[in-house]
């Protein structure tokens, strides 16, 4: 099933950048309303910069691309409460882009980041941890959720 997956693949980034895209696209179906959620823009890249922080200080690999070079499970931190932080972090990020843009039918794209993130990104990332980490791993998984 995994192969099949692959077609579909792209880069987290990417993925989040594409959602944002179709974001601002999606204006044209509602009236932009003001909206008071342009300072709270930086938190998600706060909550990426933790856990890139931690993978770093930890000597892992923060690329997602190929999780089979992670050196170590990383459980604390932000990892203490989220196996993603990072993507978490997207999400965040793209529900304040939407905000901002205050074109409400534009959070539908954000439900699509998600599935998409879920079934293919991080799919492959929990099998190869699992495959690497192997009982750690499900342990860690028992214990932290996979978003929040």
């Amino acid at each position: 099933m995994l192969s099949g997956l692959r077609l579909l693949w792209l880069p987290p980034p990417a993925v989040m950048a594409l959602t944002g895209v179709l974001m601002w696209l999606t204006r044209w179906l509602a009236e932009p309303s003001s909206s008071p959620w342009a300072p709270w823009l930086a938190l998600p890249p706060l909550l990426m910069g933790l856990a890139v922080h931690a993978l770093r200080r930890a000597g892992t690999t923060v690329l997602p691309f190929d999780p089979q070079q992670a050196s170590r499970l990383v459980t604390e931190g932000v990892f203490g409460c989220s196996r993603n932080p990072i993507y978490l972090g997207d999400l965040l990020l793209l529900l304040a882009w939407g905000a901002w843009l205050g074109y409400w039918p534009a959070f539908a794209w954000l439900a699509g980041f998600v599935v998409y993130m879920n079934r293919v990104q991080i799919a492959a990332e929990e099998a190869a941890l699992a495959g690497r980490f192997g009982a750690a791993y499900q342990a860690y998984r028992a214990r932290v959720r996979r978003w929040l």
